[in-house]
């Protein structure tokens, strides 16, 4: 961290967030534009935009800028989840719905990493994404259910490598509208939708975007089996709990392919299921994982307790 600096601007011309970068090189245009923000910087003794043009001759006082080593997820232990499994080289943790897995900023305190990070300060430097901490997959905020955390170095490039190479088997709880008679499998490439501001998947073949649009996007291909286990009634609505099992890790690969089978999991409004009352997330849940131990290589089945949705 910066703090209690100044500098003296010898020429003009140069735009104020310009002027700190060259002079701390070891901060970002991030880390700059939140300081700026947040009136730690200050040009003659008055907070500036960051894109102010200097004119020379000022003073650029510092309170406190950020450095890349300041970027790392910070610790929080009021943050509740359950770890299900734990040895020196992984920890597995059931995350409840509604938690966000990783910070989208330093500064974010309410996430699953800071609760991670405030009882296992290792993970903090793990990885190579710092603000991930050692964290191996992501699922969504509304989706609860497992997440698997590396501890040193050494696991968390040899759980990469699996993920990498689809080895690891993950296994969901999905509650879905209607009747669902037999198993599955769906296959198709998905593509961000480009005409949305916020995140949704939709069939790269299939869709009303021009073929132009289409040219010019990701194509990430998704394989998703799925199998009925279970059926309900619910106010007089039939729903069918799946066992989903994927190799692959698209974003919302199973909520966006069950949909596009027409297997709406229940209260998923993004990807068109009915609104329940009085319900807030969806009906997901990461249940499982089967993979190598990245030390012993040893094979590891974990698992997770069914949320109170799925047990029927």
């Amino acid at each position: 961290m910066i703090e209690g600096r100044s500098i003296h601007v010898k020429e003009g011309g140069v735009r104020l967030d310009a002027a700190l970068l060259d002079a701390f090189p070891t901060t970002s245009r991030a880390f700059v534009r939140e300081a700026v923000e947040r009136g730690d910087v200050l040009v003659d003794g008055r907070r500036a935009a960051k894109g102010l043009k200097l004119r020379g001759g000022e003073t650029i006082s510092v309170k406190a800028l950020a450095e890349a080593a300041d970027n790392v997820v910070q610790p929080n232990g009021a943050i509740s989840f359950r770890t299900v499994f734990e040895d020196d080289s992984l920890i597995a943790v059931d995350k409840p719905a509604g938690l966000p897995v990783q910070p989208i900023s330093r500064t974010e305190l309410t996430t699953l990493m800071n609760g991670v990070v405030a009882r296992h300060p290792e993970c903090q430097t793990i990885g190579d994404s710092p603000l991930m901490a050692g964290a191996l997959h992501r699922i969504d905020a509304d989706t609860s259910g497992l997440v698997l955390i590396a501890r040193t170095s050494a696991a968390f490039d040899a759980m990469r490598a699996q993920f990498a190479a689809q080895t690891v088997e993950k296994t969901y709880l999905a509650l879905v509208e209607g009747c669902v008679a037999a198993g599955g499998t769906l296959e198709n490439d998905l593509v961000h939708d480009p005409t949305l501001p916020f995140c949704r998947m939709i069939d790269a073949d299939n869709n009303r975007l021009a073929m132009e649009q289409r040219s010019k996007l990701r194509r990430l291909h998704a394989v998703t089996k799925f199998n009925p286990i279970a059926h309900v009634m619910e106010e007089n609505e039939e729903r069918t709990l799946l066992e989903v099992t994927i190799f692959t890790g698209v974003t919302h690969q199973i909520r966006a392919q069950l949909a596009l089978g027409r297997m709406h999991i229940v209260n998923d409004r993004l990807y068109g299921a009915f609104a329940v009352e009085n319900m807030t997330g969806h009906c997901l849940h990461a249940l499982g994982a089967k993979f190598r131990h990245p030390a012993t290589n040893e094979p590891v089945d974990i698992r997770t307790p069914f949320p109170e949705w799925a047990r029927i």
